[in-house]
């Protein structure tokens, strides 16, 4: 019987788990390193793998999937189903060349990351950390100022994928007006009121900018001084998706200047060290990479990550392979 590899943990899904053992040898790899784990392929212990689920959280005991691992995994291994909506852990060019497809699952973290999106926005419009931490401290309003309403106000969204969609929902809830650029323009249906704008135009005239994008080669530092030079005085920048995207160093400059009123920030370009001009600014609203850390969010994500192997192991197909590797 084929086998199937679990890296880390299955938390809320373990018994739809325990029910592939019908199909597959099941095999684990609770914790350890890499070179355990490599020591373990190179022992044979995986030799009868077709597929393998991992996770952002499980690159702790493997380290990332890049091209030095993918190159030592065995020749019977065809899927890897991750679960994370990022997977810039895993080169994917390299996993391609040797025949392995590999699905992430983008649909099921859009909620609760764009809730943690809005939650973020709010706060940092009205630069909500300096009172909450005002009150705790027995200061009551502290050094607290006037902050922003959303109403009016132009939010920009760079990658309007599932997740900018939903921010795109929850903001004009508040009265504020949608424009977004992407590689390529939404269906009619997708885009909505939205407007489509080049990115020079979205970095010009957003009030308020979401980071709705996945990183790779070509969006590494999509904003970085440059980019922040164009914007609008006063601008307010929110990431939910990956802290490499933006050049932190050129981000806490940009709000020592004003130029950046204030940021709403869940993840960090060397998570989980943060910068330190960030960790310092009180006009900053930071989050530990708790987008998707609700109870529904991560079960929906672990079921859609079994039931994507077990597509693959019966039919050879994923339903929400990566789209690199889409014909």
């Amino acid at each position: 019987m084929p086998a199937a590899l679990l890296i880390g943990e299955i938390t809320h899904a373990r018994k739809e788990w325990e029910e592939l053992s019908s199909i597959l040898t099941l095999k684990d790899f609770p914790s350890g390193t890499r070179e355990d784990f490599i020591r373990n392929i190179k022992d044979g212990q995986y030799d009868d793998l077709v597929v393998i689920y991992r996770s952002n959280a499980s690159t702790k005991f493997t380290g990332p999937f890049d091209a030095e691992l993918i190159s030592l995994l065995p020749k019977s291994l065809k899927y890897i189903c991750h679960n994370g909506a990022g997977y810039d852990n895993i080169d994917i060019p390299a996993a391609s060349e040797k025949g392995i497809s590999v699905s992430s699952t983008p649909v099921a973290v859009n909620n609760a990351t764009a809730d943690v999106g809005i939650f973020l926005m709010i706060g940092a419009l009205r630069q909500a950390h300096v009172p909450l931490t005002a009150i705790r401290e027995g200061k009551w309003h502290g050094q607290t100022k006037l902050g922003h309403d959303p109403k009016g106000k132009v939010l920009g969204i760079l990658g309007m994928g599932g997740i900018g969609r939903e921010m795109a929902i929850r903001a004009r809830a508040f009265g504020m007006k949608i424009q977004y650029h992407n590689r390529s323009r939404l269906s009619p249906e997708q885009e909505g009121d939205a407007t489509y704008v080049s990115f020079d135009d979205l970095l010009a005239t957003s009030d308020v900018l979401s980071l709705n994008l996945a990183l790779n080669a070509s969006t590494r530092h999509i904003i970085a001084e440059k980019e922040f030079q164009k914007m609008k005085d006063g601008v307010v920048l929110v990431n939910t998706a990956r802290g490499a995207l933006i050049d932190e160093k050129a981000l806490v400059a940009a709000l020592d200047s004003g130029k950046v009123a204030s940021a709403g920030l869940d993840v960090y370009e060397n998570e989980p060290k943060v910068e330190l001009g960030l960790l310092n600014n009180p006009r900053v609203m930071l989050l530990p990479h708790i987008g998707t850390m609700t109870y529904e969010t991560q079960k929906e994500m672990e079921i859609l990550v079994l039931d994507n192997l077990r597509l693959a192991v019966e039919k050879g197909e994923l339903i929400t392979q990566v789209p690199e590797q889409r014909k």
